[in-house]
């Protein structure tokens, strides 16, 4: 956000535009920042009174504590972060505080004086401070922006809240979502103008320690453009698994990288497409000197420096595999090792439907005939798309995957075929390579491609006729070599018909067609449970995690709309829902969306709402012990939330309900 001169910034300035543009209509042509007029503009179509007074906070002790748990990972990681900002502004009559996305304030930290004076205006803990509530401020206004914001003096647009000068910056997790803001606040007399550089700062330092923490047994490459910026506030982290597949990227690093955020939620692949070094190689450059400085070549272009940090659960994990046989040593290349993850043979679990399209891929890979896998949202397309190239011989080669439908159709031509520097208004000024071309070598997998425009299919049918792709701006095209995989839950045949798919490149992509059957027709549901279980990063041991036959009984009863994809995020909510004493998911564990759907009698629902383990323990009064969620009244469950300070598993074990069903009681979206 923009400094505003401080002649502007003076308290009457600033009044005399709020009044003008509020009561007149007078649009602001300079000396307001346009996040604060937009906000301004939402407030005056939510009615919002100017003159209103702090409203007090209808949220009770109970309701803090459950947002508390809720948002427990965000409280751990920024609690630190907040005390050591609180020591950069003590005795400036200032509070640092932490909202949540919805801007229900968590946890406040600040010189008592000013505590107290905030307290008027419900600047405290407990208070929600979104914009449709409290007008244009720091914390409501930065999670609608998703952008820091300064909000001074007047700037706000309740009367009562023109006493606060407040900055605020807005924190995601790894995968774009809102977690929620931090915020400096003090006395509009007392501003600063580097307030607002602190809570970026202070953002910037829980969002690391988040990443750190959620990968902790992933590798760690820390990089910047200027080796002096590696081991900064202002480095890039990118987490990279034992088989060299990158599995998330931090905000600062997407900044580096120039990827759009538009592709925050899609799968950046192997290391190897992304640099020319292979993640082998540069894991044994570490392993000999771990506070080595490494420079790397972009396949894009351009260099960057590293460092690799890795963990002890890191180095307990890669054991743990390699004495499984599971991934190659560190010193080979794992990003080009493919035949050393899933292959069609892995992918084998006993279902016909699954076994008949595993044995026409495996016929078909290496000839050079394009295969068209179909199937239902979430059944499992790319992961079949991944098996047929490492079964095949270009296993060792990039496999790139494009999602046709999460990439908005003006940015779909640099996306598949690159540009050269000044291709565009915004284009990089080395250009880029775009995906077709760093799948040279190895496989291109267009997913969803009955999504790709029309303009775009003319484009594709050139590059698949002629192998070669020619980028934004280039006079010249550029040679490639590459297998085609693609998917859709589609029926392509009818797109052609109704015009929305070219019948040429229908015939050019489909030289074999898999249907991938839906979970609702498959034989093999427990073995994927187990899989998937085993799989997941959800709990520390999944390995001793059994399913209850009731459970397992409510899972195979269930139609399962969403697929694999559905019944993957299913079991990663059992899990977290598991308290540490147990190691088994019966049907308290599952959402009830799943009980529902699977049309579960009054007996099993009933036994879903006490966890064995809590009858085992004896947890709970007789008078409690069983019974039905609806028969609890609010002031039973407050009570029992006051006992247990707000321990939510506790609670529930006393009440004799499930965790999961406590929160769907008290209103909560976890």
């Amino acid at each position: 956000m923009t400094d505003r001169p401080e002649e502007v910034r003076k308290p009457m300035a600033i009044e005399s535009l709020r009044r003008r543009y509020l009561e007149r209509g007078e649009v602001p042509q300079e000396g307001l920042a346009a996040p604060l007029l937009r906000s301004w503009e939402r407030c005056i179509r939510l009615g919002l009174d100017l003159g209103e007074r702090a409203r007090p906070s209808n949220t009770t002790r109970g309701d803090l504590m459950v947002a508390r748990e809720r948002n427990a990972a965000l409280l751990n990681h920024a609690g630190g972060v907040m005390e050591h900002l609180y020591e950069q502004i003590r005795a400036s009559g200032s509070m640092i505080l932490l909202a949540d996305a919805s801007g229900l304030i968590l946890h406040g930290i600040g010189d008592p004086a000013f505590v107290d004076r905030a307290g008027r205006v419900a600047l405290q803990p407990g208070a929600s401070w979104s914009e449709c509530q409290r007008g244009t401020n720091a914390i409501g206004t930065t999670l609608i922006e998703r952008a820091p914001v300064e909000v001074f003096g007047s700037e706000h647009y309740l009367d009562c809240n023109g006493v606060l000068t407040c900055s605020a910056a807005p924190i995601f997790d790894c995968h774009g979502e809102l977690l929620g803001a931090l915020d400096i606040s003090g006395d509009h007399r007392n501003h600063q103008p580097h307030t607002l550089g602190l809570a970026r700062m202070g953002v910037r330092l829980v969002e690391r320690r988040m990443f750190e923490s959620e990968h902790a047994r992933h590798a760690i490459v820390a990089f910047h453009a200027r080796p002096e910026g590696v081991g900064g506030l202002q480095e890039g982290l990118l987490a990279v698994d034992a088989d060299g597949e990158i599995v998330a990227a931090d905000r600062q690093g997407r900044a580096l990288l120039g990827l759009e955020a538009v592709r925050l939620s899609l799968r950046l692949g192997a290391f190897g497409n992304l640099f020319r070094s292979g993640f082998g190689t540069v894991i044994s450059r570490a392993a000999r000197d771990p506070a080595a400085l490494m420079e790397l070549e972009l396949r894009a272009g351009g260099r960057v420096y590293a460092r690799v940090r890795v963990s002890l659960a890191w180095h307990i994990g890669l054991q743990a595999a390699q004495a499984a046989g599971k991934t190659p040593s560190p010193a080979a290349d794992p990003s080009r090792s493919g035949r050393s993850r899933i292959t069609l043979e892995s992918l084998a679990t006993g279902d016909a439907g699954l076994q008949w399209a595993l044995d026409r891929c495996a016929r078909v890979i290496g000839r050079k005939i394009p295969v068209l896998i179909q199937g239902e949202s979430g059944s499992g397309k790319e992961l079949l798309a991944r098996a047929c190239h490492n079964s095949g011989p270009r296993a060792d080669g990039p496999f790139v995957a494009v999602n046709c439908a999460a990439i908005p159709e003006t940015l779909i031509e640099s996306e598949l075929f690159g540009y050269v520097g000044g291709a565009f208004t915004g284009a990089r000024k080395e250009g880029a390579i775009g995906r077709i071309q760093q799948a040279h070598g190895g496989t291109l997998f267009l997913d969803e491609i009955g999504d790709m425009p029309l303009a775009m299919q003319a484009r594709l049918l050139r590059v698949l006729q002629e192998r070669c792709v020619q980028p934004v701006g280039a006079r010249e095209a550029v040679p490639v070599d590459i297998a085609l995989l693609c998917a859709t839950h589609r029926v392509l045949s009818e797109n052609v018909k109704a015009g929305r798919f070219r019948e040429d490149l229908y015939y050019r992509v489909n030289g074999l067609t898999v249907q991938l059957p839906p979970l609702r027709e498959r034989s093999d549901l427990a073995q994927l449970v187990r899989r998937l279980i085993d799989g997941s990063s959800n709990h520390p041991q999944p390995a001793r995690i059994t399913v209850a036959p009731s459970a397992m009984a409510v899972l195979e009863a269930y139609a399962w709309p969403g697929n694999i994809r559905q019944l993957q995020n299913v079991l990663e909510v059992a899990l977290a829902l598991l308290d540490e004493d147990e190691d088994c998911i019966e049907p308290a564990h599952l959402p009830e969306e799943v009980l529902d759907g699977a049309g579960s009698a009054p007996a099993m629902r009933r036994a879903a709402s006490v966890p064995a383990a809590a009858v085992a323990a004896g947890a709970g009064s007789a008078r409690s012990r069983g019974r039905r969620p609806k028969d609890l009244d609010d002031a039973t469950i407050r009570a029992a939330l006051e006992r247990f300070d707000g321990n939510l598993s506790a609670a529930a074990r006393h009440l004799g309900v499930a965790r999961n069903t406590l929160y769907r009681r008290l209103g909560c979206d976890f």
